[in-house]
């Protein structure tokens, strides 16, 4: 067990750190908070967000008895997640800053900082996960790497979130929400003294967007550039758009004039055209195929692939999402993923996130869906589409490299 004399933990003014924060004061530590200010700009209301979740987190410090600091991670935020972000919507992907705010800034900066600065033993954060070293590392070993487990609140679990930690941090983070429900906590935080914080509206979305409507916001720092929507079944041309990066798969086009509703099916980065599709449904939003980046193993790379062989696990790329079973590849520019069935708008710049019973195995960045049913049925003239892509991902492996499908 890791012996922990001092502890700091990442408020942010919401019901999670708080309840975390009189967990772990009941339990007797030496805690210090720190709130990270990431954001530093203004909405159009004059409004920074981060002023008003300071001012609660300092309320709940206050109650509890921890000293708080206000630490600035902006530069980090900026460089590290805001600028990929930039670049992602530039050519044409959807990125996930959560995921990459949880890598570079909260399980790296700020643990850095706490380690560093104020020399913490552990840090601790108000994530629904757990880990094979317990909620507050009392299963702590200093010669083994931890593993990342799901946790007791499906509908809550984060770990799609903390997809790409580091070991480092991990290894010496406590989760002490991970065995429990959301609506415990809320409870536990109205039992003492925290109404307030328990009622406080859970914050959704891009943190630093708030109430703006995101392709205003977005085209502050992207420029617009026009292109046309095109029926991928027709080719026909059923309106204009002023630029990509306002728009990600299986979002819904906005048309004006049609009579019936088009999807974002597909972004072309060279022409600034955007192929859409009617009906939510359509198959050219469907695909079992993807192809990524390298990837990022939390606890280590799996066996099977060490052996070369496939890799069978479950699959999930958007935190709402169901499970589904996959059989991932590796080749030497990243991971070929093959689905149990089909997801709907596989998207571009997300991450591909693995699971093995409880455990958060890691992730990849989507680089690109394959080729969809309406491709497989209507473009290729294939009559039984699963076969020929059984085939696709067999050749894949055979020839041990990633070739590209495009729709």
């Amino acid at each position: 067990m890791l012996k922990i004399r001092k502890l700091v933990i990442g408020i942010s003014g919401g019901v999670d750190s708080a309840v975390t924060s009189l967990f772990l004061k009941n339990k007797g530590y030496n805690v210090e908070g720190v709130f990270m200010q990431n954001w530093d700009i203004r909405d159009e209301t004059g409004v920074c967000k981060s002023d008003e979740d300071y001012k609660d987190a300092s309320v709940i410090c206050e109650k509890l008895g921890i000293p708080l600091l206000r630490v600035n991670f902006v530069k980090q935020y900026w460089n590290e997640v805001f600028c990929d972000l930039l670049k992602e919507y530039e050519t044409g992907h959807t990125p996930n800053p959560d995921v990459l705010c949880n890598r570079y800034v909260k399980f790296d900066a700020f643990y850095h900082y706490a380690r560093e600065d104020l020399n913490a033993d552990a840090i601790a954060t108000g994530h629904y996960a757990r880990t094979n070293f317990g909620p507050y590392l009392e299963y702590y070993k200093p010669n083994e790497d931890v593993h990342l487990l799901k946790a007791m609140d499906e509908r809550k679990d984060q770990t799609l979130f903390l997809c790409q930690v580091k070991q480092k941090a991990l290894r010496k983070t406590m989760f002490p929400l991970g065995n429990y429900m959301k609506t415990e906590v809320k409870k536990i935080a109205m039992d003492n003294g925290l109404e307030e914080i328990a009622k406080k509206k859970e914050s959704m979305g891009i943190c630093f967007i708030g109430t703006r409507d995101f392709p205003n916001f977005i085209s502050e720092y992207v420029n617009n550039k026009p292109g046309n929507f095109i029926d991928i079944e027709s080719g026909v041309t059923v309106g204009t758009h002023k630029g990509i990066h306002q728009w990600t798969l299986g979002q819904r086009s906005n048309i004006e004039g049609q009579p019936i509703a088009y999807f974002t099916v597909q972004k072309d980065v060279k022409t600034n055209n955007i192929y859409v599709a009617r009906g939510t449904h359509h198959p050219s939003l469907f695909t079992d195929l993807l192809y990524t980046a390298h990837p990022h193993w939390i606890h280590s790379r799996p066996p099977e692939l060490e052996n070369g062989d496939l890799l069978e696990c479950d699959f999930k790329f958007q935190h709402v999402e169901e499970f589904i079973g996959c059989q991932v590849y590796e080749s030497n520019k990243g991971l070929i993923v093959l689905l149990e069935k089909t997801r709907r708008a596989i998207t571009p710049g997300q991450f591909a996130v693995f699971y093995k019973g409880e455990e958060c195995l890691g992730s990849a960045k989507i680089i690109q869906g394959g080729p969809s049913l309406f491709t497989l049925n209507c473009g290729r003239n294939v009559s039984n589409a699963w076969r020929y892509k059984e085939k696709l991902f067999n050749n894949f492996i055979n020839n041990n490299e990633r070739r590209i499908c495009t729709m």
